[in-house]
């Protein structure tokens, strides 16, 4: 049994258990999807600040908090005693690709050439982790929502807005992933 929960689960096995999250929080009281408005809930809690933004009942949205505790400590448990210690598996052709980049190290879940400390004081570190987070957080903001918020829980509601944000994060992924990311790796 534990072999199963160590190895990733194909598609048509994790889609379905993520997609009944929808209609579980439905039925259990009329319940959005979405982690984004976490950190909004958490400085509405925490910080004492006459700022509109953060004038609200926050504590209806506790559940949502617990909810991403859950998630983070699900992520700790995964990562500390349900780790696959084999190697990530890389397409060759993607693995030539990016070798050419520097990009060797497959034992993470990311590559530790990209994402560690000293890379930080680099350009490349600084823009792939200061400069995206940036964006991912501006963009969260800007679209109302984030990925999982608009195209998991948006498009099972039928939202139009869901669906261009999702388009959009599409979009922007793909651009991202063929044409700038190479750019900000040759750095």
């Amino acid at each position: 049994m534990l072999e199963i929960i160590k190895e990733p689960w194909p598609w048509y096995i994790a889609g379905p258990l993520i997609g009944l999250t929808v209609p579980a929080l439905l039925i259990m009281g009329n319940k959005s999807f979405g982690i984004s408005s976490s950190l909004r809930h958490i400085c509405a809690a925490c910080i004492p600040a006459n700022v509109n933004f953060f004038k609200y009942d926050w504590k209806k949205e506790a559940w949502n908090l617990f909810f991403v505790l859950g998630i983070f400590f699900g992520g700790m448990i995964a990562a500390n005693f349900l780790l696959n210690p084999s190697e990530i598996t890389v397409n060759p052709d993607l693995k030539s690709e990016l070798a050419g980049y520097g990009i060797t190290d497959y034992t993470n879940l990311v590559p530790t050439q990209l994402m560690n400390f000293e890379s930080l004081l680099t350009l490349r570190g600084f823009i792939m982790m200061v400069v995206g987070g940036f964006l991912v957080g501006f963009g969260t903001r800007y679209a109302g929502g984030c990925t999982s918020g608009h195209a998991i829980m948006g498009l099972s509601n039928l939202q139009w807005p869901s669906l261009v944000a999702t388009i959009c994060f599409m979009i922007g992924g793909f651009l991202m992933a063929n044409l700038i990311l190479p750019i900000i790796l040759s750095l």
